[in-house]
């Protein structure tokens, strides 16, 4: 059985500016294909919705607004490896994303230089964008420390 963490740690994890992994059924092709699986950026915040944007266009949001749910997945691939994993539906869209949410978003992976940077030249997103918002049901997590501390341990 995998080292699950307890709910304040794996809602903390989840909540570190980290690249998320979204996963979204995508029955193109008469359900021959697997998932849809991308990385992006999202945001958390612990007991709240899962929230990313992305162009309301896109094969993504298509998948998403038919599926009606998600699964992200993000991870630590420093030793000892952690993962979280949620699932859940998705509690709104909202079109078009607020200026304000995508502002965060930016800010929170990118240095106050390149995100200024990267919204100026991405401006004209703001009227493609839409904000998908999902509350987790089902989380997954692994923390490898414990078996870390067994092997060092050993040495």
């Amino acid at each position: 059985m995998l080292p699950s963490m307890p709910r304040p740690d794996r809602e903390a994890f989840l909540a570190e500016p980290r690249v998320g992994v979204l996963g979204v059924a995508d029955p193109r092709g008469g359900g021959g294909r697997g998932p849809l699986v991308v990385p992006l950026w999202y945001d958390y915040e612990p007991g709240g919705e899962v929230v990313l944007g992305t162009n309301r266009e896109s094969i993504k949001a298509r998948l998403l607004r038919d599926a009606g749910r998600f699964s992200l997945c993000v991870q630590d691939e420093k030793r000892p490896y952690r993962y979280v994993s949620v699932e859940g539906p998705i509690t709104s869209i909202e079109d078009p994303i607020d200026p304000a949410v995508r502002e965060a978003l930016a800010h929170r992976y990118l240095d106050p230089q390149e995100a200024r940077d990267y919204l100026a030249a991405t401006v004209a997103q703001l009227q493609d964008d839409v904000l998908f918002r999902m509350r987790p049901e089902h989380w997954r997590s692994a923390d490898f420390a414990a078996f870390a501390a067994d092997f060092a341990g050993e040495a």
